[in-house]
């Protein structure tokens, strides 16, 4: 699953890039067009459709007791894979994308500043002082630092030769220049750190048994995260439905060719492209034969967009209303195309 979830993001981004050049996007779009096309809902609407599929009488995953149980498992597993796919990658490309757009936008500021300085209206002259106004802070008395991320090292006179830095500096320094490249700080975000943490009560066996069980001294952890996680699902429908709102309130600034294409991505291309890569994956024998499993990994293909995107526009001020128009027709469609795609996958896995 952990694999299937990247796919997706892998091939999404790949067609949303080229949604971008065909359509020529504005480059304050291109990282919202990216992320929309690249990192579909993948937590939130399986938790939803999969125990209401176990419900439904002639299911084919079998007794609904069971099914709910292992749906709700593989439901929660993607939900946090998809919770940390989607703040180490959406993140930074909406970062990289709205970063660009304000060095273009400070650049053509001070150009035009530049140009409106002097006297009665006229470009000021450039002086010969001017051309080059760097100057060292301190002088150097044959003493030279080198701070390179290739060889951190730094040689002065008045030593007798070259200090080298030791490896667990060069080491401490990488990671130091990764995590401002990163910004591990939104990485960890809340989502990522629970994912995080429920990921390690589950594989360590002597924490999961102080929270997991009906006689674990701890139990009461584990019924508390329950109630929230029974609320959170309202929750985020609320937070979907403020969106939708926000898109036919909001300010349309975007193409409508790019929402169509964007429609066309995450309800047609990648549903087929994921057909065509689970089946191929059980033929050859890479997938496990469970039903349930290969439906749960089929739906990953024909999922909107992750509603988290409209946070991360909102951060960085880049797209949010053409955000919502898109999270307007994308949802709205959502309900035709699940249901369409959703009776595919059960006739396919059937």
């Amino acid at each position: 699953m952990p694999f299937n979830i990247l796919l997706t993001f892998i091939i999404g981004t790949a067609i949303g890039w080229l949604l971008v050049k065909i359509t020529k996007a504005p480059q304050h779009l291109r990282g919202l067009i990216l992320s929309c096309c690249a990192a579909g809902n993948v937590g939130h609407l399986p938790l939803i459709v999969v125990p209401a599929i176990c419900r439904e009488k002639g299911s084919p995953f079998g007794a609904p007791d069971i099914c709910h149980t292992y749906g709700t498992a593989y439901a929660s597993l993607s939900m946090a894979i998809g919770a940390i796919y989607l703040w180490s990658v959406v993140y930074n490309v909406v970062r990289v994308s709205s970063a660009k757009v304000n060095k273009e936008v400070n650049g053509d500021d001070s150009t035009r500043v530049m140009k409106s300085t002097g006297t009665g209206g006229m470009p000021s002259p450039t002086l010969p002082d001017q051309q080059n106004y760097t100057e060292p802070l301190l002088p150097s008395k044959n003493c030279s630092i080198s701070v390179c991320t290739h060889e951190l090292s730094f040689s002065c006179a008045k030593s007798k030769g070259t200090v080298k830095v030791s490896d667990f500096d060069k080491i401490w320094q990488y990671l130091r220049i990764i995590s401002r490249k990163l910004n591990l700080k939104a990485i960890f975000a809340p989502s990522t750190t629970a994912a995080f943490i429920g990921f390690t009560i589950g594989l360590v066996p002597q924490i999961r048994n102080l929270i997991i069980s009906g006689n674990a001294p701890f139990h009461v952890v584990q019924d508390s995260a329950l109630l929230l996680g029974d609320a959170a699902i309202p929750i985020v429908t609320l937070i979907v439905g403020g969106n939708l709102l926000r898109g036919l309130k909001g300010p349309a600034g975007i193409c409508m060719s790019l929402v169509i294409g964007v429609i066309a991505v995450r309800y047609v291309l990648l549903p087929l492209l994921g057909i065509v890569i689970i089946k191929t994956a059980v033929r050859f024998g890479l997938v496990h034969s469970d039903p349930l499993y290969q439906f749960i990994l089929l739906l990953h293909y024909a999922l909107p967009p992750a509603m988290n995107i409209g946070t991360i526009t909102q951060l960085f001020r880049a797209g949010e209303s053409e955000c919502s128009v898109i999270m307007l027709w994308t949802y709205g469609l959502a309900s035709i195309s699940l249901t369409l795609w959703s009776t595919a996958f059960l006739w396919l896995v059937s």
